[in-house]
């Protein structure tokens, strides 16, 4: 197995286009070498803030790729990528493989493709058993509690499978739920399996709990925060409460047309060129409320640094 670090920020990368709507894959090269200035441990590619329902399979694998040999002029980083969008477990295999293919570090499931039906956790194990006997059996494995079509929560008997198959390192944790999130980082204690909170709001809460880490959409905004608060938790409690209290207010932006509202930021405050547009809301220009609410969240980000 390949090592994945135990503790860090993973920010869930947004896909960037250009005027005619396909990946600005240069761009996409910027992105990468931004999270890799901003000091974060790892990217999460192919996920749901990269819109992967609305890719095709080739522009995902050469998402990843692209995202690889960005990462690999400084391999201080951890890529790991989901890609998992089919509906049949046939062309879930065939899919996950090439993503598996180009080399990453650590493959993700989404929680909602095993037991599409949502029928039990018995059957969801059984589909989950099955799929992971037919990827690489060195490639750490990760779940992800993608929101879409629909949030499939780990029950306490599919996470505990997870644990005990030793394949799984990662789980990109969305429930939202301080009290859930420390039952199930006891669970996971001891465990080679880490939890990644995408909430801000429960951050410093999980940490405390044991969490791995950050793994949510507002890395795409102020990554290196994240990375402070994930150091400091512990040696500077009050610091790290009103560092908390910052990111948890200022994650609210990310219910404003996102992911459009992150590429607006990457834009306008790291130069990092896209156009403002998302397959996943077509058709829907920024409004300048919007515009308004990020440039005010960078303006009180920076007066705090």
């Amino acid at each position: 197995m390949k090592y994945i670090p135990v503790s860090g920020v993973y920010p869930t990368m947004v896909t960037l286009y250009k005027d005619n709507g396909e990946i600005n894959f240069e761009s996409t090269e910027k992105l990468v070498n931004w999270f890799i200035q901003n000091n974060c441990q790892g990217i999460f590619a192919a996920c749901q803030s990269s819109e992967i329902f609305y890719l095709s399979l080739e522009e995902k694998i050469q998402l990843v790729k692209t995202v690889l040999s960005a990462a690999n002029i400084n391999k201080r980083v951890t890529i790991i990528a989901s890609g998992h969008t089919s509906y049949t477990l046939r062309d879930q295999i065939y899919e996950l493989n090439k993503i598996a293919d180009t080399g990453v570090d650590a493959l993700i499931l989404i929680s909602n493709r095993m037991d599409i039906g949502n029928t039990g956790d018995d059957n969801w194990i059984r589909e989950a058993e099955y799929l992971i006997k037919q990827l690489p059996d060195d490639l750490p494995l990760g779940v992800y509690e993608c929101p879409y079509p629909y949030k499939r929560l780990m029950s306490e008997k599919m996470l505990e499978w997870c644990r005990d198959t030793g394949r799984f390192y990662f789980l990109k944790d969305t429930c939202c739920d301080a009290d859930l999130i420390a039952k199930r980082c006891e669970i996971l204690s001891g465990s080679d399996m880490k939890l990644y909170n995408a909430n801000a709001q429960t951050l410093l809460d999980s940490l405390k709990s044991g969490a791995g880490g950050y793994c949510g959409v507002m890395g795409n905004f102020h990554p290196n925060l994240y990375v402070r608060l994930c150091e400091i938790f512990d040696s500077q409690p009050e610091k790290a409460r009103e560092l908390q209290a910052l990111l948890g207010i200022c994650a609210f932006v990310e219910s404003l047309d996102y992911p459009t509202c992150a590429k607006y930021h990457l834009k306008e405050f790291t130069g990092i060129e896209t156009a403002l547009t998302s397959r996943a809301i077509p058709n829907r220009k920024l409004s300048e409320y919007i515009r308004s609410c990020v440039r005010q969240m960078n303006t009180l980000i920076n007066t705090y640094k």
